[in-house]
């Protein structure tokens, strides 16, 4: 088969790998998708792209990791989150915050130059997210790819557990989403990096259940650390470390889980993992296990499986950010 122009000059510019484009059906999510759709290796162009924007901003793991989580868990895993508009997805409370999109356009622009109208902006999430999670000290999971663009965005589709929820209520909303206890224990370990707003846990600090005092399981050194970085009352813009290790704040490690066991969690539902006799098990065996690198990436790819849209259904946007135009 022919090789374009396009592609061969991708190859100067990303040391890409051409590879064959036999084939299969594409009628459901696969490891090695686009090796039978493109020219070139498009989760190497993506790995140069993330690269790039990693040893930029090492925050950009926390992210993306936050934002799969936010696209998967309202439509699934369709890149609704990316749509522009006055009312999409992006204005909603819970996603105000998040942040990653110019790391997607970037990632986006890149494999439409060497494989145009091929990737998704859905799976560009999935893939972007686990080079984020490589480069941060992860393990390197096989992505599964072949999904398609949805077209519906809509803030009042998002209803995103609350960090203040009780494990009970965690376990439900996982639950609504095929995902079992052990897969919502790994996927919150997600907070072993990132930061969180002081708005979404000063209450445990100075009125934890409207009682006037603060939440009696956090490390009292804890407490006045958080205290210091959050008076009350203070600008939602402070932020704190959700891993209190100042050694691994910034890595993807089990390290979350030790600090949960010494009630240092930062956030409600994360302390409440090391506390409740559904969850306490598993927090202490990762705690003391190596293997959190790889369970969590399964947990990942599971989670990147949840309201997929495949073969012929949705689209492949040529923005990330719009719909085609028909």
């Amino acid at each position: 088969m022919k090789m374009t122009s396009r592609a061969l000059v991708a190859v100067g510019i990303f040391g890409l790998i051409f590879v064959s484009l036999t084939g299969q059906s594409y009628g459901a999510l696969e490891v090695g998708f686009y090796k039978r759709k493109c020219f070139v290796d498009v989760e190497r162009v993506v790995a140069a792209v993330v690269r790039e924007k990693f040893f930029r901003d090492p925050t950009i793991v926390a992210a993306l990791v936050r934002m799969q989580f936010h696209d998967c868990f309202v439509n699934g895993c369709d890149a609704s989150i990316l749509l522009d508009g006055i009312s999409s997805e992006k204005t909603a409370g819970p996603n105000l915050s998040v942040r990653g999109y110019d790391v997607i356009d970037a990632v986006k622009t890149a494999v439409e130059f060497v494989c145009r109208g091929k990737v998704s902006c859905a799976d560009i999430i999935v893939m972007a997210t686990r080079e984020a999670v490589y480069l941060s000290g992860g393990g390197r999971y096989d992505v599964q790819t072949g999904r398609r663009d949805g077209n519906v965005s809509l803030a009042t589709n998002v209803r995103l557990p609350s960090p203040s929820i009780s494990v009970n209520q965690s376990v439900e909303a996982f639950k609504s989403k095929n995902l079992d206890v052990t897969d919502m224990v790994y996927l919150l370990g997600g907070h072993t990096i990132g930061v969180a707003h002081c708005s979404l846990f000063q209450d445990r600090l100075y009125n934890f259940q409207s009682t006037g005092r603060p939440d009696p399981s956090m490390d009292s050194s804890l407490l006045q650390k958080l205290r210091s970085i959050c008076p009350q009352n203070s600008e939602s813009s402070r932020t704190a470390n959700l891993d209190q290790n100042v050694t691994s704040a910034f890595t993807v490690d089990n390290s979350f889980y030790k600090q949960i066991l010494a009630g240092k969690g930062v956030l409600q539902i994360d302390q409440e993992l090391a506390f409740d006799p559904k969850t306490k098990p598993a927090v202490t065996t990762i705690a003391s296990s190596s293997s959190f690198s790889e369970k969590f990436g399964q947990a990942m790819v599971k989670l990147g499986a949840v309201g997929v849209l495949t073969g012929t259904e949705g689209e492949i946007r040529q923005s990330c950010r719009a719909v085609n135009t028909r």
